[in-house]
């Protein structure tokens, strides 16, 4: 119940009239100038970036982002003669510890002397014991055995490996990296979780017991950081040649995916490749980062006049549907009326951030409401044809009051000059704000 309510409350809290409308031109200008932050550093960063690096050309970047895609894509699964080897290998070192104990368990023997035969009832017990343990030895024995021989004919393996094999050494480099890998995965969930922990205590609406919580979690992940970290750099150690070594400092900056999986290849040395550098990532991030910005850009200057095209046609819409509607409904068109206050409150800071977008150094858009292609009844484009619901018109009968009797409202004169002018005023600031409206989108459009 407490999820449902919460799920409640946030749809309408995103849905407020207040909020969410009011803060519209307010993203619009936010990202748009980021997005021209983005591309102004670009232009002087990214090409020093690619002197240091020798890249004559951006789309050198589209190649390095196939190729490390490729990569790690291969990094998905490891393949299956590898896999095999492995547990061969694995295999072989059980088959050797399951001969150890059975060779171990045939050699001990019950020796009965004249000074010990009159214990005969508890070396009867002793040898059942030892005879118990050499069968399951070698129980064990002839499973590992079976194992060895089934992954022999799996890999057509006509000799059976030994320590002094090449292919043995091969195997156990293997198996180390996989050890390897492991630590590498637990040591990155680890520091991930931790990354959204702190995203979550950091965000705007969490309670203070929740940051407690989060708190708490923090300093118990922290200390399974440091011990994954010290498991991770043995088994680092443990390969050959020995692979990156890291510190606790590096670890909790990690923010990316990306940072883990360039330490996970185990059969060539990634490094060397010319897009794992750091220089080549930053000067990529750069390139990629800008070239979104760019998108950016032109679904802004869609979404500018998009509502420069609204902020008119929903003023004009609204007005027109109380008009008509103080003829057949003046309750309905009261209710109009309020709902055309509050979304033309927030007109002014609207127009005042089109200026702004306008004004800011490379806006490429174009201010000038265009046309809605949506005419459909109810859209802001659409011409107004109020018609009063059956169940409005049967409730203002029932009531006993008539739209077009004067009789019907029973106010002192007074009460009703008083009403008289507040229309009055309603309809000449109707008028006023359509006419500002229009006027500050044409002189914002003649300054871009």
């Amino acid at each position: 119940i407490f999820h449902r309510q919460q799920a409640i409350a946030s749809y309408f809290e995103y849905n407020d009239e207040y909020e969410v409308y009011a803060n519209l031109s307010d993203f619009l200008y936010n990202n748009y100038k980021q997005a021209l932050d983005i591309i102004s550093d670009s232009r002087v960063t990214l090409p020093k970036l690619m002197h240091d690096l020798n890249v004559t050309h951006e789309s050198i970047f589209e190649d390095w982002l196939t190729e490390e895609k490729t990569y790690l894509q291969g990094l998905r699964t490891e393949p299956e003669d590898e896999t095999l080897q492995m547990e061969y290998f694995q295999r072989l070192i059980n088959l050797g510890a399951s001969k150890d104990e059975l060779d171990a368990s045939s050699s001990v023997w019950a020796v009965a002397t004249p000074a010990t035969v009159h214990g005969l009832a508890s070396d009867e017990s002793a040898t059942r014991r030892l005879e118990t343990a050499r069968r399951h030895a070698l129980e064990n024995y002839e499973k590992d055995l079976r194992f060895v021989q089934e992954l022999e004919r799996k890999l057509s393996i006509t000799r059976r490996w030994t320590p002094e094999d090449p292919d043995w050494q091969s195997a156990g480099r293997l198996v180390a990296n996989r050890k390897y890998q492991r630590a590498l995965d637990t040591l990155e969930g680890l520091v991930v979780a931790r990354i959204f922990e702190l995203t979550k205590m950091n965000r705007s609406g969490t309670g203070y017991k929740m940051r407690k919580h989060i708190a708490k979690a923090l300093q118990a992940r922290s200390a399974a950081i440091k011990t994954a970290l010290d498991r991770y750099n043995t088994a680092a150690r443990a390969l050959s040649p020995p692979r990156q070594s890291l510190k606790w400092e590096e670890v909790v900056e990690y923010a990316f995916l990306a940072d883990f999986d360039l330490l996970r290849d185990s059969r060539n040395d990634v490094s060397q490749r010319p897009w794992a550098s750091p220089s080549a990532r930053q000067a990529t991030d750069l390139y990629f980062k800008t070239c979104r910005a760019r998108e950016e850009i032109t679904r802004l200057n869609v979404e500018v006049r998009r509502l420069a095209t609204y902020l008119r046609d929903e003023e004009h819409y609204l007005c027109e549907c109380q008009r008509q509607a103080e003829v057949l409904h003046p309750v309905l068109a009261h209710q109009i009326n309020l709902r055309r206050r509050v979304r033309s409150r927030f007109n002014s800071r609207h127009l005042q951030r089109l200026q702004d977008i306008a004004t800011l150094p490379g806006f490429s858009g174009i201010l000038a409401p265009g046309v809605c292609t949506s005419n459909d009844a109810g859209d802001s484009s659409s011409t107004p044809n109020i018609t009063i619901p059956a169940q409005l018109t049967h409730a203002l009968s029932s009531s006993g009051t008539s739209t077009n009797d004067p009789s019907a409202h029973s106010i002192s004169a007074p009460e009703a000059e008083e009403d008289f002018e507040e229309e009055e005023e309603d309809v000449s600031n109707m008028e006023e704000a359509s006419e500002v409206l229009d006027e500050v989108l044409r002189i914002a459009t003649d300054s871009s």
